[in-house]
C-alpha cells in the first residue's frame, strides 16, 4: 500500500503531463492513478487538475493565552493546595496568592499575577488535566455495635442544624494494608457539617475507650462548641461509655443507617480527600508510626482548616429525573468560621492571629516529609 507521501509524489509527476494531454489520454492517466492511489475519481480528477493544497504554516483558532510562566505558577499553588478541583481552587486563588507572597515563597509578574487571577474554573482544569491521577480503595473494617442501636437515635437536647457550627460526623479509617487481621493503627475522622472544619487523630487500637478518648482530645480543639456527634454502628461508637458521656454533656448522639455510608457523606468524603490521599492505604501498626502519624494530624490540623477550601451543598433539585446539585462559593473552615455570628469574637481572634503566622508551603512541605518518613518505616 503506498504512502501519502508517494501518493502526492506520484501526483506532482502525472499533473504536468496530464494538464497539456487531449481527453483521451487524460482519462487513461486517470484511470491508471485511480487503480494506483484508491482515491476517488472526483477527488483525483480535482488533484491532477489544480494540485494538493497549500499547508498554511498559520495556526486556526484564538492564541495560546495560559501558558509558560502562569501554568507553571498554577500548578505550583496547585500542589501547595493539595491538588484540589478547580471550583475549590478558583475562588481560593487570590487569597493564596496573597499569603505565599507574604511568605516570599512565589514571586510573581504583574502580567503572569493578572492572568493568573483571570482564570476560570474550566481554563484551571485544562491547564492541570496532565497532572491528574487516581488512587485505589481500602478495607472496611466496621463491626456493628447492637447494644443501645434503639436508644442513641434519640436526639435528646438539641435538634441537629448544618448551619450550625458543632454538629459533627465522625468515622474511623483502617490503616490495615491488604488484610484486617491483627492489631493496626486507625484515624479518628470528624468533620463539622456547618464550617467543614476537620479533625484527625490517631488511633492505636479500635477499643471503646481508645475512641472515646481521642473524641475528647477532638473536643478541645475545635473552635466552637460541641452540640452532636453522628457516628455509623461500629461498637467503637455504640457502646455505654460514649452514650452515658453526650447524656452528662448535654450533646446529641445519633448514628447512621446500617450499610448505609451516604448517610455520612461528609465525613466518608473527607476519609477519602484528607485521610487516604495523604495517608496512603499502607498498613502502619507499631509505636513509632503512632507518634509520625500524631505529629502528621498536628501540622494537618492547621494546613486542612486554614489552606483547603471547601464547597458546601446549598441545594437539590429534581428535574427531568436528574438531580441538580448547587453549591456554594468554595471557602476555607477558617473563613466560614469568621463568617459565622454564632461564635464568639474571642474565638475568631485567636484563630486570626495563628493564621497570620502560618506558611503553607512550609506546612505542606513538613507534612510531605513525615509521610514519606512514614511509609518509609511501614516498609
Amino acid at each position: 500500500m503506498m504512502s501519502q507521501r508517494s501518493k502526492r509524489e506520484l501526483v506532482e509527476e502525472i499533473r504536468p503531463r496530464y494538464l497539456k494531454a487531449k481527453k483521451p489520454e487524460k482519462k487513461i492517466m486517470l484511470d491508471e492513478l485511480v487503480a494506483t492511489t484508491s482515491y476517488h475519481r472526483k477527488y483525483a480528477t480535482r488533484l491532477l487538475k489544480h494540485g494538493f493544497p497549500r499547508r498554511s504554516s498559520k495556526k486556526h483558532g484564538l492564541p495560546k493565552i495560559y501558558q509558560g510562566e502562569v501554568v507553571t505558577a498554577l500548578e505550583q499553588i496547585w500542589e501547595v493546595c493539595g491538588r484540589i478541583c478547580s471550583r475549590r481552587l478558583h475562588p481560593f486563588l487570590p487569597e493564596m496568592v496573597k499569603v505565599l507572597e507574604r511568605c516570599r515563597e512565589i514571586h510573581l509578574e504583574p502580567e503572569t499575577k493578572r492572568l493568573l487571577l483571570q482564570m476560570s474554573s474550566a481554563t484551571i482544569d485544562r491547564c492541570l488535566s496532565p497532572a491528574r491521577f487516581e488512587h485505589p480503595h481500602g478495607l472496611s473494617t466496621t463491626r456493628p455495635g447492637s447494644l443501645l442501636k434503639k436508644a442513641i437515635p434519640v436526639r435528646t437536647y438539641t435538634p441537629w442544624d448544618e448551619d450550625q457550627p458543632g454538629f459533627l460526623e465522625i468515622d474511623l479509617v483502617a490503616h490495615c494494608g491488604g488484610t484486617t487481621e491483627g492489631q493496626f493503627l486507625y484515624t479518628l475522622t470528624s468533620v463539622d457539617l456547618s464550617t467543614g472544619w476537620i479533625e484527625c487523630q490517631a488511633v492505636r487500637q479500635r477499643t471503646q475507650q481508645v475512641v472515646f478518648e481521642a473524641i475528647r482530645t477532638m473536643r478541645t480543639q475545635l473552635p466552637f462548641r460541641l452540640l452532636g456527634i453522628d457516628s455509623d454502628n461500629g461498637s467503637e461508637f455504640i457502646n455505654d461509655l460514649l452514650y452515658q458521656y453526650c447524656l452528662s454533656e448535654k450533646i446529641t448522639f445519633t448514628r447512621s443507617r446500617p450499610y448505609q455510608k451516604n448517610d455520612q457523606a461528609h465525613v466518608e468524603q473527607k476519609n477519602w480527600s484528607v485521610v487516604r490521599r495523604l495517608i496512603g492505604y499502607d498498613r502502619f501498626e507499631t509505636e513509632a508510626e503512632y507518634l509520625l502519624l500524631q505529629s502528621i494530624y498536628a501540622d494537618l490540623h492547621m494546613y486542612a482548616n486554614f489552606f483547603q477550601p471547601v464547597l458546601k451543598l446549598v441545594s437539590k433539585e429534581l428535574m427531568d429525573k436528574k438531580t441538580i446539585k448547587r453549591y456554594d462559593r468554595a471557602a476555607t473552615p477558617f473563613q466560614r468560621v469568621l463568617a459565622d455570628q454564632e461564635i464568639p469574637f474571642e474565638g475568631k481572634a485567636r484563630l486570626s492571629n495563628t493564621y497570620v503566622q502560618l506558611n503553607p508551603v512550609r506546612l505542606r512541605t513538613m507534612i510531605d516529609e513525615k509521610v514519606a518518613k512514614l511509609w518509609k518505616i511501614s516498609r
